[in-house]
Formats: structure tokens, sequence, C-alpha cells
């Protein structure tokens, strides 16, 4: 796979393998002709997934998983489109199936897919502004609440943390030992019978055990 990619586009694209898995990457002006050399040259009939990667400072790469079932081959097609003008070729011309994969980048990184049939929101609901997974996106979670994690369970910013100052969700206020106050003392313990149902076997009563109360 790599000696035919590397034959077509020469010093055009760059080529590399591990694991198993060839890699490409083109520029933007080649990205339809990959995909359609490596569904008609290199026997890439399964197209797998698309997605994108905000890749700063001035880029975002586009991948796509392609996949040969007869060898077993994979294959991943990269390019970078500039963060100014994220603008690329829709593959849904070679690759039906790149249709929903494309409208989730689009919402997502904000990559506009030239050419693609239907190119809306797949996932976001209507009136959401911005592209959630670029990495200048603020999440408005993290600025209105502060990190579970900044502090333990219980701390409160003051001396050291109790170890006990917050119940479990769902936990009775009453539950569990008092502060300042002894533990309950342990009732008797009971004794299973001899005669009892899997009981301990009875053991001969000793001299004084075996008078009656009246001597």
């Amino acid at each position: 796979m790599r000696a035919a990619v590397e034959e077509r586009y020469g010093d055009r694209a760059q080529v590399s393998e591990s694991f198993g898995e060839t890699t490409v990457d083109v520029a933007p002006a080649d990205w339809l002709d990959l995909l359609t050399f490596a569904r008609d040259g290199l026997g890439c009939a399964f197209f797998d997934w698309l997605t994108g990667v905000d890749d700063p400072p001035g880029a975002f790469l586009v991948v796509a998983h392609l996949f040969d079932p007869v060898r077993h081959a994979h294959l991943l097609a990269r390019t970078r489109v500039p963060r100014e003008a994220p603008v690329l070729a829709s593959a849904t011309g070679v690759y039906r199936g790149a249709d929903w994969h494309e409208r989730e980048t689009f919402e997502m990184f904000g990559v506009i897919f030239e050419g693609h049939p239907n190119l809306r929101p797949l996932l976001l609901p209507d009136g959401f502004e911005g592209h959630p997974l670029r990495k200048e996106f603020v999440l408005a979670s993290r600025v209105a609440k502060p990190w579970p994690g900044a502090k333990e369970p219980g701390e409160s910013g003051q001396g050291s943390p109790s170890r006990r100052k917050t119940l479990p969700p769902g936990v009775p206020a009453d539950w569990g030992p008092q502060a300042g106050m002894p533990p309950p003392a342990r009732g008797p313990r009971a004794v299973r019978r001899p005669d009892a149902p899997g009981g301990p076997p009875a053991t001969p009563a000793g001299p004084e055990e075996g008078k009656d109360a009246h001597g």
C-alpha cells in the first residue's frame, strides 16, 4: 500500500507505517483524489470513520479511517485545513457513509465540507452557538461550578479535612455514630442451644453443673 501511494503522489504525500497501519498526509487539493484512489486503487472499500482534530495554532486536521477487507489493511487519510478558512471538499461522493461524520465534524469543529448534500448540525440543539470541540471553546459548566477534584471530600479549605463532614446522597442525617458520643454498648451475645439444629455438640456437665437446685 505504501509503495502504491508513493508512486502516485511522490512528494505531494507524506507516508508512514505503524502497527500495521498506513498513514497518508496530503494537501486539501488532493483529498478527494486520495480517497478515490484508496477505494478504487488500494481496495479500501470500507469507510470506517471521519473526524476532526484541533491542531493549533493555525489548522484543523481532518482524518478518515479506511479499510481493505480483503487484505485486512488499514489506511489513515489525513489533511490539514487552515483555521481562518476551514473548508474541505466533501467525501460523500466517494464514500456515502461519510455523510453523518462530516456533519458531526462540521458542528464540533466548524469545518465546512463543500458539496455535502445536507450540512446541518447532527447532535447539538437548535440555536447552539460555537463549536464545542475547539480548544478555545469555554465550557460554561467549568466557569460556573468549581472543579470537584480541587479539594478532598469534606475539606473546607481551612485546617485539615474532617474525616466525616458530609454524608453521601440518600443517607439519613442521624446515621452512624455522632461526634463526641461513645459507641453504643453491645447487647448480650446470643448463644446457640446445643440441641438446636446445627448447634455445637453437648458437652458432659461437670461435677458442680450436674447438681440441681436442691443439691
